[in-house]
């Protein structure tokens, strides 16, 4: 089993808007597996004598390192934290704070020691959530699921959730014939499966708002074409799990919502990719790192793409400018994360992915709102 802290659009925010002179930030791989841990204490251990080092090589006095040399010490001591563990965990630490995350993503092993954190590995999580929600929708019953990547698929509780189309109806059966003046035979049926849907939409209503990750639908090819005419959630996955989930087991289920989710990331890949060649063709787009600084700066990204796993040292200046570093030290950062991060504070999208995903293997690829 995995345990997971997904980080929120707001998590994200506070990270990048996060300033102390002394910042480290880790990325490492970890196992999930009990009892098999020990060697990721050990691997932090290491990472955060090396952050210390660097920083100290920068001009950090003990005095200003005390803090966060025993705030990294405490977590690599923490054995009850190490139990539970997915498959990546992120350390944001500076000697005031702390933070940690434990992801599902693979992390490649990355230390950046800055005056603020490197993000973007993090942001990976985000683009790429692997969470819905799964209506299971049938007339002898509906269930809402949770699905979360690394954790057991849950029930969740919904507050006026019929239990049936025919409780709903306050009927035995929605199939039988009305009293004469009423709604009888399939036009009848056809009504109160409507007036079904309608409450089960309104019921989950409250529940799903906020979110902003899929509803994927699993009902017959006629229930399920009535619940999709009367949603109102604005994230419903592009088509149903054409089944009725009462001849499926909860496993079938995700499974099938899980294929669902990788076309949907794939559809996502490829319109992104499209509406970039669009672009790149009117001055609109670029995949130079220079160029995307500027504009960043000027906050005329629209759209972001960056490969997770590079690291391009050095620092950008007020007015976009890059100058490139030799070799990290406490006195530059991440390039990209530095761009990532003037591009999320002035509304662009954001994806992050690695460099098979991005246009010409590229470390960065820019949707421009206007030419620069």
């Amino acid at each position: 089993m995995l345990y997971v802290d997904i980080p929120t659009q707001d998590d994200l925010r506070t990270l990048i808007e996060a300033s102390h002179p002394h910042s480290v930030s880790i990325f490492m791989p970890t196992t999930p597996v009990s009892g098999e841990v020990s060697g990721d204490p050990i691997r932090l251990k290491n990472l955060a004598k090396a952050a210390l080092a660097q920083l100290s090589e920068g001009g950090a006095t003990g005095r200003d390192l005390a803090p966060l040399e025993a705030m990294l010490g405490n977590l690599v001591d923490d054995l009850l934290f190490w139990r539970f563990q997915a498959r990546s965990l992120a350390i944001f630490a500076t000697p005031e704070t702390l933070f940690t995350f434990r992801v599902p993503n693979h992390f490649t092993e990355i230390m950046v020691v800055s005056d603020r954190f490197h993000v973007k590995p993090l942001a990976r999580t985000t683009t790429f959530p692997n969470a819905a929600w799964l209506l299971a929708l049938a007339e002898e019953r509906v269930r809402l699921l949770e699905i979360a990547p690394g954790l057991p698929t849950t029930e969740v509780e919904v507050p006026g959730m019929p239990a049936s189309a025919a409780d709903h109806a306050n009927k035995a059966a929605i199939h039988d014939r009305s009293p004469a003046g009423r709604f009888t035979g399939g036009e009848g049926e056809r009504k109160r499966q409507q007036q079904y849907a309608h409450a089960i939409d309104r019921a989950i209503r409250p529940v799903l708002a906020g979110h902003d990750i899929p509803l994927i639908v699993a009902a017959d090819v006629h229930l399920g074409s009535i619940y999709r005419a009367v949603n109102s959630y604005p994230h419903l996955a592009p088509r149903n799990i054409p089944h009725t989930p009462e001849g499926m087991t909860d496993e079938a289920l995700v499974a099938r919502a899980r294929e669902l989710l990788d076309e949907i990331h794939a559809a996502k890949a490829e319109a992104w990719r499209r509406r970039f060649d669009e672009r790149f063709g009117a001055g609109r787009a670029t995949t130079d790192i220079a160029t995307a600084a500027r504009a960043a700066t000027l906050g005329a990204v629209e759209a972001l793409a960056v490969d997770i796993d590079v690291v391009v040292h050095g620092t950008v200046d007020a007015d976009g400018h890059v100058h490139f570093a030799q070799a990290p030290s406490a006195h530059c950062y991440g390039v990209i994360d530095e761009i990532l991060r003037r591009s999320f504070l002035t509304g662009a999208r954001i994806r992050a992915g690695r460099r098979g995903d991005l246009p010409d293997g590229s470390p960065l690829a820019a949707i421009l709102r206007w030419p620069v």
